[in-house]
C-alpha cells in the first residue's frame, strides 16, 4: 500500500498565492480555484511570509544539516574521560543506594 503524498508547491505558486490572498481575494475561494487541500494552508504561507518575508515561502532542505568537518570534536584527554566516567559513576552509585534504601523500607 502506497504513502499518500502530499504535493510540493514552488515558490512562485505560493507567492502568487499569498499575494492574491493578502490583496483581499476571499481564502476559501482562492483555495478552491488553486486546488488547494484547505485554506488554513493560505493562511499558513500569508504567516510565514509576514514573519520571514519572502525566504520563508522558499523549500527548506530536507532532513538533518550536514556537520562541518571542522566543527568536529576534538579527542578529549585521558583526564577528561576519567573525570567523565568517575561523575557518571558517582551517580550510578547514587541512584542504586535510594533504590536499596527504598527496598529496605518496604521490608519492614
Amino acid at each position: 500500500m502506497a504513502k499518500p503524498t502530499r504535493p510540493v508547491f514552488s515558490f512562485e505558486f505560493k507567492l502568487d498565492a499569498v499575494q492574491r490572498y493578502r490583496a483581499g481575494e476571499p481564502k476559501v475561494a482562492l483555495a478552491k480555484e488553486l486546488e488547494l487541500s484547505s485554506p488554513l494552508l493560505l493562511e499558513k504561507w500569508a504567516r510565514q511570509y509576514r514573519t520571514e518575508g519572502e525566504d520563508g515561502l522558499r523549500p527548506k532542505p530536507k532532513g538533518r544539516p550536514k556537520t562541518n568537518p571542522g566543527t568536529a570534536r576534538k579527542p578529549e584527554s585521558e583526564v577528561e574521560r576519567l573525570r567523565r566516567e568517575n561523575e557518571r559513576l558517582r551517580a550510578e552509585v547514587a541512584f542504586l543506594g535510594k533504590v536499596n534504601a527504598l527496598r529496605d523500607g518496604e521490608q519492614r
